[in-house]
């Protein structure tokens, strides 16, 4: 068996630093926050439990009406009959009726800006399989699961209080990070501070989110809040090449949460920063080479590596490079034979991947003949299990 080679002599020349991190004290009773660009998780707290989501289970909504208009299902400009089943719905509305066709456009920005229950409920009967909402609703479970989303179980469109209605922290995490990257033609709805909807409801045409226009990079993307679920918040934020999303729920106050959001964005762009740790093709280590026609080739990055880490410089970051090994022969350029291991304090570990830095072929006659007589030495002064 060949053994697991580490080798770490580098690491000094990496630069790498990092003083331990305090971690954020939230008074959220679950919370989620990652860095998009390197996935970084940077906190979580019971963000695997699922809990009621309240409106920000509308992201879900979203999403598949998203996936509707890109496949041509739907059109922004079609407009969509409004049910009494929809109509019956209270809390934040629309106030739409029976006698009401509301354009696709509307209704999204209805869900997105003014948090509709009956625009939600709208879209839902329309994508429905069966016609109804809570067909809807087991298609979003089932969507949800396939987009990763393990925690999650939909009763409805929209959030209103329902047994079994679950999302975890991770799941709005994911759903986000989704929202944003597979939609950019529709996430700017996101940032969008107020929409009067015919004239309705005067007293609802501002969005709920309390970071946008405070200047910090906010632009997106759903509050929610039932007694049940206390006062939350999906939410992002762009500062500079850094996108950070974040989720956090069961506040006590809508006051809370804008205050519990904005302390999140500001730690997590205060106290970490993007570090180049190893630039693509600059080898970081050796990997020995067995039968090969030399002994070793150099280990590289296929890429230049950014890791996000904690801002402030003090303790060294530990870190080596773990592979199997020898290597066989013959090695191609490019093949993957190697991580890169960092241990920051207070994050996750990060695992990032080597290549070969150069073809080694297999070695000739000779080469082989220095190599069994190696190997003979080997067993003649270690025993013959010193090769197994």
């Amino acid at each position: 068996m060949r053994p697991v080679f580490v080798t770490s002599a580098f690491v000094a020349s990496l630069g790498l630093s990092a003083l331990p991190l305090a971690a954020f004290e939230t008074g959220a009773r679950a919370a989620y926050v990652i860095d998009q660009g390197t996935d970084t998780v940077l906190l979580s707290k019971n963000a695997d439990q699922p809990l009621p989501p309240a409106s920000m289970s509308k992201l879900m909504t979203l999403y598949i009406a998203f996936e509707a208009l890109q496949d041509g299902r739907l059109t922004l400009s079609e407009k969509l009959p409004v049910s009494a089943h929809a109509m019956s719905y209270g809390g934040s509305t629309m106030f739409l009726d029976t006698t009401d066709r509301v354009g696709v456009e509307d209704l999204l920005r209805g869900i997105i800006v003014l948090s509709g229950n009956d625009a939600c409920a709208v879209i839902a009967e329309a994508l429905s399989p069966d016609g109804t909402e809570a067909g809807f609703a087991r298609y979003m479970t089932r969507r949800a699961q396939e987009l990763g989303m393990v925690n999650a179980t939909f009763a409805n469109s929209n959030g209103w209080p329902a047994a079994g209605h679950r999302m975890s922290m991770r799941d709005l995490g994911i759903l986000a990070e989704r929202l944003i990257e597979d939609f950019p033609q529709y996430y700017p709805l996101f940032s969008e501070k107020e929409f009067a909807f015919d004239g309705r409801a005067p007293s609802n045409t501002r969005n709920r989110n309390p970071l946008l226009g405070l200047g910090i990079g906010a632009d997106g993307l759903k509050t929610g809040h039932t007694s049940e679920a206390g006062y939350g918040l999906v939410g992002s934020a762009v500062q500079g090449e850094r996108r950070v999303i974040f989720v956090i729920t069961g506040l006590n106050s809508a006051k809370a949460r804008a205050e519990e959001a904005e302390a999140v964005v500001n730690w997590s762009f205060r106290q970490f920063a993007k570090k180049t740790i190893a630039k693509a093709g600059i080898p970081v280590a050796q990997a020995e080479i067995w039968r090969g026609a030399q002994q070793s080739v150099g280990l590289v990055p296929a890429n230049d590596f950014e890791v996000l880490l904690p801002a402030l410089s003090g303790k060294q970051v530990a870190a080596e490079v773990v592979y199997k090994g020898p290597v066989n022969a013959p090695v191609s350029k490019g093949q993957r034979l190697a991580e890169l291991v960092l241990r920051p304090e207070e994050l996750p570990e990060i695992r990032l991947p080597l290549v070969a830095e150069a073809d080694v072929p297999a070695g000739g006659f000779l080469v082989r003949i220095k190599t069994a007589a190696q190997v003979l030495s080997k067993q003649l002064i270690d025993g013959p299990e010193a090769t197994q």
